[in-house]
This record gives structure tokens, C-alpha cells and sequence, in this order.
């Protein structure tokens, strides 16, 4: 089984979303199954409604799971597996504050050298223990030899266990840590493989060591993707954000898995993906996110997409409307410049003042005119009603009819709108 396991804490970035889509595809080539782990342990961070937008988004992604678990849930295995480990004395309760911590600290930032607990509490006899007051952590006791694990991209990686140190497993109010959590719940789950951020790669020695700890012998495959860099800001790197301004979940996809990837095709569904994608073919290196080749792959998706869908997306149920959507992808690349594309033509327009005259005399012509069938006979018709010909007729006609004084070709647009005049003409 693999598993997903997003905060709460954030909304989801295009780095989350990447690695949620990874997981997938991955499992579904293993035939595994995947899990959506909720890391809610840190109550105080959590941010109401988060969990059910985060799952809304998987579906919106078409990320296909088996069930959805939330890790404060298992609290009681947590404790259960420190107070196993304490009374084995392979942890041990730890009662320095954050000020004598941070003495540790600073001296290690000042001779230079990695800041690694002193190991005072470790020392401590049980009646000790037993006998002070004071509130404590929970650390468990450094390995005695160096962890080593292979990572599927970066191949071997092996760290001391002065590096992993004696670190905590519970805080003062005795609910775990993210390392020790995540350890411990990948035991719970049976999770087989695990594929995350390369910023994560210093935690898995250190979960690792928690399961080693627990005599939990089971192989567990990893495999850290290299991060992604953007300009963007905060907000507009959101998966909420990108959708909002129009871009489809099948071209965010499609862009993410491209990312630092070598394919086929450019362009493609992440059904498609699933029968290629070579997790192992990922580049070592960070890629960079570029809005201007989402926006033209977000093009190509909408290209292709069924016209009636588009037409729904618009806010209507007719395929002309889909149809009218892709004569404008030669100046828009999303659904939000779209719809201000279509809203524009079925707006209320004010007449300009360089062609107020014309524009009165065609608006008045299209209310009493009758249906109309061929662009050619329609244009005509006004023609002859009004007087109006050429450059006086073409441009304020355009007008009338979109909002605009530019666009695709009135030829095209007339037969997608024609049963829609009414309503354009007001």
C-alpha cells in the first residue's frame, strides 16, 4: 500500500497535488492500493474545513484511494508503542527546558559544529524519574549503528547515528511528533512504499529508526522527488487558486507529471500516464514551474475537450457555446478568460462614441429583425435596413454582437449565437 498524507495546516500547492498524483499513478502500476492519511496531530495549526477541501480536490483530480484515516486517531497506538519503548529503555523521558536546549544550541552554532543533545535525561536512574515534578518529553535513544536505506532516484544513502540523534517522539503533552507518528503509523497501515519530497529525506533514517526500534522488520521501498520552484507567489502556487483562475485539473496533471519528466507525448491524460510513467526516470534535479506552459497546455486540454462539457463549464447546455469557447482559444488560455469572453457577449453594452450613430442604428435594426439562418443574408439585411456598408457596418456590427473590437471572424461567430440574439440585443 502507499500512502498521501497531506497537512491540514495549508492549502494544497502544486507540489502537493504532484506528489498526490505520483502516489497514484505508482500504485495503480504496483496494483496497490492508496491510502490518504490526514496528519492533523498538530491541533493547534489544523485549519477548519481543510481535510474535506483537500479530499475535494483529490476527486477533482480524478485520485482514485481506498480510504481516508486521520492520524490524531491513533493517538493511543502512539503512546501505547513509547510507553513499550521507555519500558524497554530504548526511550526515555527528558525534563530540559527550551532554554537550556537552546544553550545546547547556541554553543554548538558557536564552536562551529552540528548541535546533538548532550544526552543528560538519558543517564537518569528510574527513581529519579519517578520523583521529579516536572513536565517532560519523550526521546528516543540514538541508534548504535549507522542507517542505511536505498532510495529508487538517488540510489544508496547511509547517515550516523550522531546525525539522527536521540530526538523526540513525544511532546510535553504527550502527542507524537510528526517523524515518530508517520513511523508508527506506516507500521499500522502497511504501507510497502513511500514516495515524497526530497525535502523530506532527512526524516526517513529517523522513521526508520523508530520501526528498527519497534522490531519492525518489514522492507519498505522509498523513492524522494526533487522539488519544485516557482516565482509564483504563496497564494498563486494554491491548487485552489489555479482552478479558480480557470485552469482544468487534467492540464494541471498533465503539466506536473511533464515537469522534469521525460514522455512520449506532450500532451496527455493521466490515464495515459499510468501505461509509460517511469518513476524512476524523474530528473535528480528541481524543475522549474512556469505559468506560460500551463497556460498553453491548459489551451490543448480545452482544444480537445467535448463541447458540450465546455459549454456546461460556461454556465450553459448547449455545444454551439463550447463551440463559441474554442473560436476564442486563439486569444484565451483558461475557462476564466473564456467566460469573461462569452459574459462580454451576452453583456449589456454602452455605445462607443466613435461609432454611436451606427451602433443605435444596427441595435434598432437586430430588435425588430426576423430570424436569420446564413451570416451572409443577415448581414445583408442590415445592410439594407440602415444604409450602412463596409468599414460603418463591420466595425459597429462586431460591437453589438461581442463587446469587443477584435476577435474571431463574425462569419464564425453568427451561426453559434444566432439563437441567442435576443438575449444579446437588449
Amino acid at each position: 500500500m502507499l500512502r498521501f498524507a497531506p497537512s491540514p495546516t495549508k492549502d494544497m500547492d502544486i507540489e502537493d497535488i504532484r506528489l498526490a498524483l505520483f502516489n497514484y499513478i505508482v500504485s495503480k502500476q504496483l496494483n496497490e492500493e492508496l491510502l490518504i492519511r490526514i496528519d492533523d496531530s498538530e491541533k493547534d495549526k489544523n485549519i477548519e474545513g481543510k481535510d474535506k477541501e483537500i479530499l475535494e480536490l483529490l476527486t477533482l483530480f480524478s485520485i482514485e484511494y481506498k480510504a481516508v484515516v486521520y492520524q490524531s486517531e491513533n493517538l493511543k497506538y502512539h503512546q501505547k508503542m513509547a510507553m513499550q519503548l521507555m519500558g524497554q529503555k530504548k526511550a526515555f523521558a527528558c525534563f530540559c527546558s527550551d532554554e537550556k536546549l537552546k544553550e545546547i544550541k547556541d554553543k554548538a552554532k558557536k564552536d562551529g559544529k552540528a548541535y546533538v543533545y548532550d544526552g543528560f535525561c538519558e543517564t537518569l536512574s528510574d527513581e529519579t524519574v519517578i520523583n521529579c515534578n516536572a513536565p517532560f518529553t519523550v526521546r528516543i535513544k540514538k541508534p548504535e549503528e549507522v542507517i542505511k536505506f536505498v532510495d529508487l532516484l538517488k540510489g544508496d544513502s547511509s547517515y550516523e547515528p550522531w546525525e539522527i540523534d536521540s530526538f523526540f517522539i513525544l511532546k510535553h503533552d504527550k502527542t507524537p511528533t510528526s517523524n515518530y507518528a508517520s513511523a508508527v503509523d506506516d507500521m499500522l497501515y502497511d504501507i510497502s512504499t513511500i514516495l515524497r519530497t526530497q525535502e523530506d529525506i532527512l526524516n526517513t533514517p529517523k522513521q526508520i529508526h523508530v520501526r528498527n526500534t519497534l522490531n519492525y522488520t518489514k522492507n519498505i521501498d522509498y523513492i524522494h522527488v526533487p522539488a519544485i520552484i516557482s516565482d509564483l507567489t504563496e497564494e498563486k502556487s494554491s491548487i485552489k487558486w489555479l482552478i479558480n483562475e480557470g485552469f482544468l485539473p487534467s492540464a494541471i496533471a498533465n503539466y506536473l507529471v511533464l515537469l522534469g519528466n521525460e514522455t512520449s507525448s506532450e500532451i496527455f491524460t493521466i490515464e495515459e500516464a499510468i501505461e509509460w510513467f517511469d518513476i524512476k526516470k524523474i530528473s535528480n534535479s528541481t524543475s522549474k514551474f512556469d505559468i506560460d506552459k500551463l497556460r498553453f497546455i491548459n489551451k490543448k486540454h480545452l482544444e480537445e475537450i467535448e463541447e458540450m462539457r465546455l459549454s456546461k463549464i460556461l454556465g450553459f447546455a448547449d455545444s454551439d457555446i463550447g463551440k463559441l469557447g474554442k473560436l476564442y482559444l486563439e486569444e484565451a488560455s483558461t475557462i476564466k478568460e473564456l467566460k469573461t469572453k462569452i459574459d462580454m457577449i451576452f453583456s449589456s453594452k454602452t455605445s462607443p462614441k466613435e461609432f454611436e450613430k451606427e451602433y443605435k442604428k444596427i441595435k434598432e435594426c437586430l430588435i425588430s429583425a426576423p430570424f436569420i439562418e446564413d451570416f451572409a443574408e443577415f448581414k445583408i439585411y442590415i445592410s439594407n435596413n440602415t444604409g450602412l456598408e463596409d468599414e460603418a457596418l463591420c466595425k459597429p456590427l462586431r460591437y453589438v454582437l461581442t463587446g469587443e473590437n477584435k476577435g474571431p471572424d463574425l462569419s464564425d461567430i453568427y451561426p453559434l449565437i444566432k439563437n441567442y440574439l435576443g438575449e444579446i440585443v437588449k
